[in-house]
């Protein structure tokens, strides 16, 4: 039982840690990034079976996380009101042409950064977006005039 406790505890942290980070940064790892995310999944599988490498504990561990997962899909999908919680909301960066400077603020993006997605898709100009979306999986949506 101690096995699911802490596995549970960890997966809620994991939920809030990637919220807390953002979806950009997440959508664009670094090699030194990536290697990061090695050495944490290191650490917290140290951290939740406590050296425990019997082939019992990781059934239970993973048994756990599986079922963690599929749970948070399933609340995520039957209240709607939990979705943003789970999931995000997509965030609006350029309405009718304007950048939206708040909104980049607070997911901590650059005019160049959106500048390079929309030539990343063959827009040359801001002036050309009517819209562009930053969608829950880190990808910038972008609907041109």
């Amino acid at each position: 039982m101690d096995l699911v406790l802490r596995t549970v505890f960890v997966f809620i942290l994991i939920l809030l840690v990637t919220r807390a980070v953002g979806r950009r940064e997440l959508s664009s790892m670094e090699p030194f990034d990536l290697i990061l995310l090695v050495v944490i999944g290191d650490m917290v599988q140290q951290g939740v079976t406590q050296s425990d490498y019997s082939l019992t504990g990781t059934t239970i561990v993973i048994a756990t996380l599986a079922a963690m997962v599929v749970g948070t899909a399933y609340l995520s999908y039957r209240f709607k009101r939990l979705r943003p919680l789970l999931e995000g909301e997509p965030t609006l960066l350029i309405s009718d042409g304007r950048l939206l400077e708040r909104n980049l603020r607070r997911e901590r993006m650059t005019v160049e950064e959106i500048r390079s997605e929309a030539r990343q898709q063959s827009i040359a100009s801001l002036e050309d977006i009517r819209y562009a979306v930053l969608e829950t999986n880190g990808k910038i949506s972008f609907i041109t005039r």
